[in-house]
């Protein structure tokens, strides 16, 4: 009798030390809590819901108790298969949840350790992981925009043979991946060669026979882990749309006042036009204007009538894309500046309407074009023509009144060409070798841009020419443009560490949101809804699929 009322005392204080769990939210449709043995309630997971047969994934991220919420608004009723993001973990058993109409869905989730950590490793998180110099990992950077650094870990290459693979790297095309690589025609006018050239592959290789598999079963060095989200990084919605064919490359997502996003496609020619409501693609053909080139279009911009403009690279042209007859107009380079290297990546429309001419750059030689829309004729600007090794101008955007504003990112200049006087000005920024990437232009002429090799947030008040910076909390995220939003805030994005990044410049402070799962970033756009909302959207270049993001608060 003592014993059974023991038991029963226990029992009733076991029932009072548990926490209460609070009801599912009436706007629920799914929920639950992500658990370890390890770490008991999990902060800073990702979940994500996929419904069978569709091409859409829903995340959300779990909060300080370990609990998920899939609001009744983002999932619709039907089966879904649940998956996770957590560095370490992995699911104890495949997970699913029946969704309906009315009533919500509890799921809970327990994760055990991973046995291959190696694979859920960012690329920022490899590098991190590495023994070496900034020095030394520095030529890594310009891997990750084909493919992994972990490939590279894997292999088993030794220096002799990482010097031919090097040889091999250097002459595909930047739009290349491993589903589909390209050969570029010949090198860049900014390319080292020669001696020079060999000697810094023997070195490149010499460092990364030391940090692969080669002679060895495992790494001689520890992989780490970046910590999880936690607190304002949890609070976030992500949707990601799954695109028909892994070939397609979204480099470029931009979304028009209607709500229809629009991408280039880096390795193919077509323009794709997605509606997010429907999750329909329809693909413009883009004409090959030089047969035997690579294909493919790196940026889509719009000009102030939402009529998108592209640069063609290899095809050595501009093209507008006038979105309410879907029909596309170009303008070629002339003969003299459209050579076998000549790649023109980047137009700057948004100012178009003050002269009628719209600024191009031209990544093959490290210059900056001017097309008068009129009458078709190229103008052509070379900053480092006299000393040009070294340097790549990567973007151009124009200010208020169609000045030219360029990036180098093979050192740390940003430059002005003025519109009237053709004078160029150079301002290097505190940062050396930061490598200014792609950038925006605000509603007061700052120049906001991401320092690809600084790791930080570059803005240049050009009416006061004054810079100003932000570090990157996460290592090696390697930020590669920067877009404003309506409240003020920079974001940018990662093809490093899976991040989107989200900066406060009065204060400083950083949220960094975590994708769920590898997402090779460039492009940034940043959408201001009708009921005043901020919505993130961007490519997954390598992972053919359109990404959007929208923070909770």
């Amino acid at each position: 009798m003592r014993l059974y009322l023991l038991r029963a005392a226990t029992a009733a204080l076991l029932v009072l030390l548990i926490p209460a769990v609070p009801a599912l939210a009436q706007s629920d449709a799914l929920a639950g809590k992500v658990s370890s043995a390890a770490e008991g309630a999990m902060e800073g997971v990702l979940v994500s819901a996929r419904r069978a047969n569709s091409n859409m994934t829903v995340t959300v991220v779990t909060d300080a108790q370990g609990r998920y919420r899939f609001p009744t608004s983002r999932l619709d009723p039907g089966q879904y298969t649940l998956s996770i993001r957590a560095a370490g973990f992995d699911l104890a058993r495949r997970a699913s949840a029946e969704v309906t109409a009315g009533a919500a869905a509890t799921a809970d989730l327990m994760l055990i350790p991973t046995r291959d950590i190696a694979s859920q490793l960012t690329n920022a998180e490899w590098l991190s992981s590495m023994p070496g110099t900034e020095q030394d990992k520095r030529p890594l950077l310009g891997c990750v925009g084909c493919h992994t650094l972990e490939r590279i870990a894997r292999s088993k290459y030794d220096t002799d043979g990482f010097v031919q693979t090097i040889q091999r790297m250097s002459g595909y095309a930047n739009q290349s991946t491993p589903l589909h690589p390209q050969r570029r025609l010949t090198t860049r006018d900014t390319d080292v060669v020669g001696e020079e050239r060999t000697q810094i592959q023997r070195a490149q290789a010499q460092f990364l026979s030391g940090i692969n598999l080669s002679g060895h079963t495992t790494w001689e060095y520890d992989l780490k882990t970046f910590p999880r989200p936690r607190g304002r990084a949890t609070r976030v919605v992500i949707t990601e749309w799954a695109l028909p064919r892994p070939t397609i490359e979204p480099h470029d997502v931009v979304v028009d006042s209607k709500g229809m996003a629009w991408f280039s496609n880096f390795g193919e020619q077509t323009i794709g036009k997605f509606d997010p409501k429907t999750g329909k693609l329809v693909e413009i053909p883009v004409p090959e204007l030089k047969k035997g080139s690579p294909i493919g279009m790196l940026s889509i911009r719009m000009d102030r009538d939402e009529n998108m403009w592209l640069g063609l690279m290899y095809q050595g042209a501009v093209a507008k894309l006038d979105t309410k007859t879907e029909k596309l107009q170009y303008w070629s380079a002339p003969p003299e500046w459209n050579r076998p290297n000549t790649q023109i990546n980047m137009t700057s429309p948004m100012n178009v309407g003050i002269d009628g001419k719209l600024w191009a750059q031209n990544n093959g030689f490290a210059g900056v074009h001017r097309i008068d829309l009129n009458t078709g004729k190229w103008e052509v600007w070379e900053p480092y023509k006299s000393a040009p090794r070294g340097h790549n101008i990567y973007d151009v955007i124009s200010d208020s009144q169609n000045n030219a504003w360029f990036t180098d990112i093979g050192r740390e200049h940003v430059g002005r060409i003025d519109a009237k006087t053709g004078e160029v000005k150079l301002y290097a920024t505190p940062t050396k070798g930061s490598g200014p990437r792609r950038g925006s232009m605000d509603a007061q002429d700052r120049l906001w841009f991401g320092q690809y090799r600084g790791n930080r947030i570059g803005m240049f008040d050009t009416r006061s020419q004054q810079f100003k910076e932000w570090e990157l909390p996460t290592p090696w995220t390697g930020p590669y443009d920067v877009a404003v939003d309506r409240n003020g805030e920079a974001w940018t994005g990662s093809m490093l560490s899976d991040r989107v990044s989200r900066l406060n410049p009065a204060t400083g402070e950083f949220v960094e949101y975590l994708l769920p799962r590898s997402t090779n970033i460039r492009r940034v756009f940043v959408e201001s809804t009708p009921d005043n909302r901020v919505v993130f959207w961007v490519g997954s270049n390598h992972g053919a699929s359109i990404v959007r993001l929208e923070p909770l608060d």
